[in-house]
């Protein structure tokens, strides 16, 4: 059984290993595929993985003996699933891999825009620090998070893993879910949409991306916003209308933004954010740990196995 991995430098950049993979048979290994490519370079593949090379209904297609599509990844937006559903063809994802390190960068990310530690710490550097004539200085308004209000938009793992730790921090917690679980936290207050962008002193998105909330942060939601809060996004960049949050940033509707994902990755030169006032974007890295990293191979390898074992998990099709 051929498998044909299109895109595995993220995952692995060579700091871990395919071995489990490779002993299910013949395994191709792309570092990146152009689009052009993946018909030529999968076409007697009957495994495929990808993590963002698109497999459309075109290029599926074109490949006559693939029984088994897996993504490297929770999302798979990036392969055409009805496509494939009718091709009898199971799309599987990684549901639970990095839960921990999304959390963590939420906060990362957060905590920089709130104290500001990696800018006075290269002011120190610079010598600033040497010349002053006070003990000591800042250039930023420093933010205590005991007290203020997190809003999450989706209360899944994730959102929950993030909630877990602004409740260590002393915030209370607001959350809007639309398909809630049964089991939230009972620290955790459910409420309306327009509530917590409307409450909240951050609002931090944790949903998926679909048709129904594209650019769900848009304009009328961010004059919601109070001019003091923060949003962050680790989740996907299509939840954001990046040139109403710019235009909010730079007009001080809000404090500031904490994003490591835009719409259009890598980002496009005129990308308004890029320039925004307090906007601090990371290269979509919250997943990137290599502790997820390696839970991630393990967990596609065991998609793997599930499926030639002819019980297939994990399937989203």
């Amino acid at each position: 059984m051929k498998t044909v991995i299109l895109d595995g430098y993220t995952c692995n950049p060579g700091d871990l290993s395919w071995e489990e993979l490779q002993a299910f048979g013949s395994c191709e290994i792309f570092d990146r595929t152009p689009p052009s490519e993946v018909v030529k370079r999968a076409g007697d593949a009957e495994i495929v993985l990808t993590n963002k090379t698109a497999l459309d209904r075109e290029a599926l297609a074109c490949l006559p003996k693939l029984r088994y599509i897996g993504v490297l990844a929770t999302g798979y937006n990036v392969v055409d699933v009805k496509a494939a559903r009718e091709r009898g063809i199971p799309v599987c994802n990684i549901p639970e891999y990095g839960t921990a390190n999304v959390a963590q960068s939420t906060f990362a990310l957060l905590l920089e825009l709130t104290n500001r530690c990696g800018h006075h710490a290269r002011t120190v550097q610079e010598g600033r620090w040497c010349a002053s004539e006070d003990f000591c200085y800042w250039d930023f308004p420093l933010i205590e998070l005991q007290g203020l209000k997190m809003g999450l938009v989706g209360a899944g793992r994730i959102g929950q893993a993030v909630a877990k730790i602004a409740r260590a921090f002393g915030m209370e917690v607001i959350a809007f879910d639309r398909f809630p679980s049964a089991h939230i936290p009972d620290y955790i207050r459910l409420t309306d949409l327009d509530a917590v962008f409307r409450e909240s002193d951050v609002v931090s998105l944790h949903c998926p991306l679909s048709p129904e909330n594209n650019e769900l942060v848009n304009s009328a939601r961010l004059k919601l916003m109070k001019p003091s809060a923060f949003l962050v996004n680790t989740s996907r960049g299509g939840l954001v209308k990046e040139s109403d949050l710019a235009k909010a940033l730079n007009e001080g509707g809000l404090a500031g933004a904490g994003l490591d994902v835009l719409s259009v990755e890598p980002p496009l030169p005129d990308n308004p954010l890029l320039k925004a006032k307090n906007c601090l974007i990371t290269p979509h890295i919250a997943w990137a740990t290599r502790s997820a990293r390696a839970r991630l191979i393990h967990m596609a390898v065991e998609n793997v196995k599930a499926f030639v074992e002819g019980r297939p998990t994990n399937v989203v099709n």
